[in-house]
């Protein structure tokens, strides 16, 4: 319960000081950690992949858009799967070269571990700094995909070192084998879901319910069949996202968003502090290590942050720039800034999945013999997740303006989506009202051309981001909705005073509120900032 109003207090304190909020956290949770006397709180790794890592992917691929994805599934593929793998083939030839003690199939354990960014890290990191949408895409789509290739990649290390034996061709068909099944898993559930939505389910309640079952059922399923839980999660997100237009109704999908906004925030926040309070777990097992000091272990834990780092900017070039000198429709479809590569190549946080993985390696070997070094991939584990959280993630916003990258604004696509929004209901008005009675046609018609007028007096699409506040149009286009918001309060004061006096209805004075409370709603949303 600490825990959580902690959680709480610095998610104000990090709006307010717009420092990151899962930064923050870790950072806390290792303070925390340094208190003496407190009990040491040890994050399961069962608990991790299957009460927080579901509904954490589900909610990522719910916000991410098909048509995205599917649009940079090239760049997606190539980071998720071709950069985990090679991450954990040169982690593996670092470990082994330049620490002692370790073997090769050990060094490729940590490799596999610490090779999959993380998800929740790198969009909330990189939220809020105005970097260009493809590049947001592919970083979404690559950490949703990368937890599933990294863990495969860790079974298989993991599976070397408990038998002894490894086959090439058997492993890469289980892996093609593996990501099948889950994908074919996550469509069926997806499929099935939609069906009960659309046709059985009318109740808000049952429906928000619903959604949050519908991660466990995809993640366990999957899992079942022995195929990737996590591809299976992601799949049917995608899938549900996609028709979520005919699944849900207006009531249904306001009571959804609100309700997973608060549940994701407290999944995020208990993930991340409880990440910073394994620091507390990981020092003592540093004594079973062997007589290797403090100083040198740290050493070793900066070397593999340092080889994550830099491995990730050797595949990001090669990876972008053969494709365009191979395709000249790639060349002409998609544009290239060097820019924003080097940002990519900076954003590779990695979290909690990475410590997940790693505490989830058995004591012991099937002989009965202790796990060899486990300890002490357990350290390097958390060494690279602080270095590259902490390091990268705060210093990302200064490369960005280093880099003098030109914040992205999407304003300019809002005005064009509204703008055919209400030429749509408006052409309706005329054509297909035809029997409506004048007064009625006069004032739905008013309506809509005082809000089309309004988009017509801006000037958003040419407009800087950066001069918001001196540009007379933007007061225009406000105006009314800040003049609607105050007689909303007008009317809300008056709700109060009858509700304190006791002068109506509960029922009825909570109806009209909500209604309030949905119109100023869309007038927030509406007033451009």
């Amino acid at each position: 319960m600490l825990l959580l109003f902690g959680v709480t207090f610095l998610a104000v304190l990090s709006n307010r000081t717009r420092f990151p909020f899962p930064i923050a956290l870790v950072l806390v949770g290792l303070v925390i950690s340094l208190i003496p006397n407190l009990p040491v709180v040890i994050l399961k790794p069962e608990v991790v992949f299957f009460v927080f890592l579901p509904p954490l992917l589900y909610e990522a691929a719910w916000k991410a858009s098909w048509h995205e994805f599917k649009t940079n599934i090239r760049s997606i593929t190539l980071a998720a799967v071709g950069l985990v793998i090679f991450t954990t083939l040169c982690v593996g030839w670092a470990a082994h070269t330049f620490i002692p003690g370790i073997t090769w199939a050990e060094a490729f354990l940590l490799g596999a571990i610490v090779s999959p960014p993380d998800a929740v890290a790198a969009t909330s990191v990189t939220k809020g700094l105005g970097i260009h949408p493809r590049l947001i895409s592919i970083l979404e789509g690559e950490s949703l995909v990368n937890d599933a290739s990294g863990l495969i990649v860790y079974k298989y290390a993991l599976a070397a070192i408990l038998t002894g034996s490894f086959e090439l061709w058997e492993a890469g068909f289980q892996f093609l084998e593996v990501v099948v099944v889950g994908v074919g898993v996550g469509m069926a559930v997806g499929y099935v879901l939609y069906l009960i939505h659309k046709n059985f389910i009318c109740e808000p309640l049952v429906e928000v319910t619903l959604t949050f079952l519908t991660p466990y059922a995809s993640y366990l399923i999957a899992e079942h069949f022995h195929a990737s839980g996590v591809l299976s999660v992601v799949t049917t997100g995608l899938y549900l996202s996609f028709r979520s237009a005919d699944m849900f109704t207006t009531e249904s999908r306001i009571q959804a968003n609100s309700v997973w906004e608060v549940v994701i925030f407290i999944l995020n926040g208990l993930i991340f502090i409880l990440l910073g309070l394994q620091m507390k777990m990981v020092i003592p097992d540093l004594e079973s290590v062997g007589s290797v000091g403090i100083p040198t272990l740290l050493g070793y834990g900066l070397l593999v942050s340092l080889v994550v780092i830099a491995v990730r900017f050797i595949w990001v070039f090669p990876a972008a720039l053969i494709p365009r000198w191979l395709s000249s429709k790639i060349r002409t479809r998609e544009e290239y800034d060097r820019r924003n590569l080097i940002i990519f190549g900076w954003s590779g946080m990695r979290g909690v999945v990475s410590m997940a993985i790693a505490l989830s390696i058995p004591l012991t070997l099937p002989s009965g013999e202790t796990f060899p070094n486990r300890n002490l991939i357990i350290f390097l584990t958390f060494c690279v997740i602080i270095v590259t959280l902490v390091a990268q993630g705060l210093t990302l916003p200064a490369v960005i303006r280093k880099l003098k990258l030109p914040k992205h604004s999407i304003l300019a696509e809002e005005y064009e989506v509204r703008t055919k929004v209400l030429g749509a209901a408006m052409v309706h008005i005329e054509e297909k009202l035809l029997d409506l009675d004048e007064a009625t046609k006069d004032t739905v018609r008013t309506n809509y051309q005082n809000r089309f007028e309004r988009l017509q007096h801006t000037e958003l699409p040419l407009r800087n981001p950066q001069e918001k506040d001196t540009n007379p149009a933007l007061a225009v286009f406000n105006r009314l909705s800040h003049v609607q918001l105050e007689l909303i309060e007008v009317e809300r004061e008056l709700i109060k005073q009858l509700h304190k006096q006791g002068q109506a209805s509960e029922e009825v004075l909570r109806k009209i509120e909500w209604e309030l409370d949905i119109e100023e709603t869309r007038l927030q949303l509406e007033i451009i900032k």
